[in-house]
C-alpha cells in the first residue's frame, strides 16, 4: 500500500494502520463518538476485525479509512468503505465529542471525500439518521445531497450521495484545500 497522507488547514489524515490500533479501539468504544454508527460502539475484537477490513480495502482501492489527527492527537476517523447493505462505497466519519463544534469533522470528511473521488469512485454515499443533525450538517456542508431514505430499527435513515463528474474527479479543483503527500 502506498502511503497517502492528507493535510488540511488544521488536520493530518493518515491511512489507518496497526500502529493506530489502541487509539482507534478507544475511539470505537466511546459511546459519544460511535453510538450513532452502524453497529454502534465496538469492543477491541470488533475494532481489530474492522482494521483488517480497512487495510484490505486500502490495498484493493488505494483509498479507505483515515485516522484524523489534530496536533498529533487522534480525534477521530473518516474515509470510505463498502456498505454491508449493498448501497455502495460510503463515507464515514466519527470524532470524539470533545473535538466537535469546530468544523473538524466537516474538514476531515471533505478531504476524505475528495480523495475517494480522486481514487476513482464516481459515486460515494453516506447514511445518517434523520435525527442526527450534526452528521446531516457535515454531509450537506461538503456538498452531499439526500437521494433516498429507508427505515432501520425504527429509525428513518437518510442516504446522501456525492457524484463526481468523470472529467473533474481528478482535477486540481476537486482537491482544493487538501495537500496529497
Amino acid at each position: 500500500m502506498s502511503l497517502h497522507i492528507l493535510r488540511t488547514a488544521r488536520l493530518t489524515l493518515t491511512p489507518v494502520s496497526w500502529r493506530d490500533m489502541n487509539d482507534i479501539a478507544h475511539l470505537k468504544a466511546d459511546g459519544g463518538a460511535f453510538a450513532m454508527m452502524l453497529g454502534g460502539v465496538r469492543n477491541r475484537q470488533q475494532a481489530e476485525a474492522e482494521m483488517v477490513s480497512d487495510i484490505t480495502f486500502w490495498a484493493k482501492h488505494g483509498t479507505g479509512m483515515f485516522a484524523i489527527r489534530e496536533n498529533g492527537r487522534l480525534i477521530g476517523v473518516t474515509g470510505v468503505h463498502e456498505r454491508p447493505d449493498g448501497r455502495g462505497v460510503a463515507l464515514r466519519f466519527a470524532i470524539y465529542p470533545w473535538a466537535s463544534g469546530r468544523g473538524l469533522a466537516r474538514e476531515a470528511a471533505a478531504a476524505a471525500l475528495r480523495h475517494a473521488h480522486a481514487a476513482g469512485f464516481r459515486r460515494v454515499v453516506a447514511v445518517a439518521r434523520d435525527t442526527n443533525i450534526a452528521s446531516r450538517k457535515v454531509l450537506g456542508g461538503i456538498g452531499m445531497r439526500v437521494c433516498e431514505q429507508f427505515m432501520r430499527s425504527g429509525n428513518n435513515m437518510l442516504v446522501f450521495e456525492s457524484v463526481a463528474a468523470t472529467d473533474t474527479a481528478n482535477s486540481p479543483d476537486s482537491r482544493k484545500d487538501t495537500q496529497f503527500l
